[in-house]
């Protein structure tokens, strides 16, 4: 009797682990630039290790999350290959500065094969697509903010936010400008001495012209990749019941 009631608990704590991560996933992702700001604004020596020690917590929580989701292999199997995709994209574009198609990439799969699925193929492309750029501090926040990217394309999709092509290719743009804001952010808080406001504007001004050129790139390679390839995962989701996100 007891074996069986442990056994009982035992499933019931494994069918309660993975919802109690899908209700803490968005808490887990907004803590980071919560606590960005608030070191910085309360001039915190600790700012840089502090934000970084947060931001790969984000990271690893929602792997954990992908995780307890256990997806079967034949989700795990388009996720690898749109994360290897868009690691391969990052480098073939590596001439053009800020002409990256990873952001395309991560929302094309978090709103064909889910929120979870859209954030690991960001943050995956992101660490492997650096064992050619180079590896460094800058590497967690990178997957953390190309994991947000496609986390937050699969939330629009889910509330039908992104059936109009105007705000597709809007969210594209905007999505480039987050990911600037927050490796931004990553620069001042660990490289910026004294922390001033003139300093912040200027760091975010000088990386502007960039972050402007990755958002149209990531507008114009959402305009040719969302039809195709979306109909392409959405047939492989259909044919082999992927629908649950």
């Amino acid at each position: 009797m007891a074996l069986w009631e442990g056994l009982a608990m035992r499933r019931a704590l494994a069918q309660a682990a993975p919802r109690a991560l899908r209700a803490l996933e968005l808490p887990a992702l907004l803590a980071v630039p919560v606590v960005m700001a608030a070191t910085a604004a309360a001039g915190l020596d600790v700012t840089a290790g502090l934000t970084l020690a947060v931001a790969v917590l984000a990271v690893g929580f929602l792997f954990a999350s992908f995780e307890a989701s256990r997806p079967p292999l034949r989700q795990l199997m388009p996720t690898a290959v749109l994360a290897a995709t868009a690691a391969a994209g990052r480098v073939l574009f590596a001439p053009i500065p800020d002409v990256k198609p990873v952001s395309a990439i991560a929302i094309v799969a978090g709103a064909a094969l889910g929120r979870r699925s859209g954030f690991v193929v960001g943050a995956v492309a992101a660490l492997v697509s650096n064992f050619f750029f180079g590896q460094g501090s800058w590497t967690p926040w990178q997957m953390y903010a190309w994991g947000l990217v496609g986390y937050l394309g699969g939330v629009l999709s889910d509330h039908g936010a992104l059936e109009r092509a105007w705000a597709l290719y809007a969210w594209g743009f905007i999505s480039a400008l987050m990911y600037g804001a927050i490796l931004n952010g990553y620069y001042v808080l660990g490289f910026v001495r004294p922390l001033t406001w003139p300093a912040v504007v200027a760091a975010y001004v000088a990386g502007a012209p960039l972050d402007i050129v990755h958002g149209i790139a990531t507008a114009g390679f959402l305009a040719v990749i969302w039809l195709p390839w979306g109909r392409a995962i959405r047939r492989v989701v259909a044919k082999y019941d992927l629908a649950a996100r």
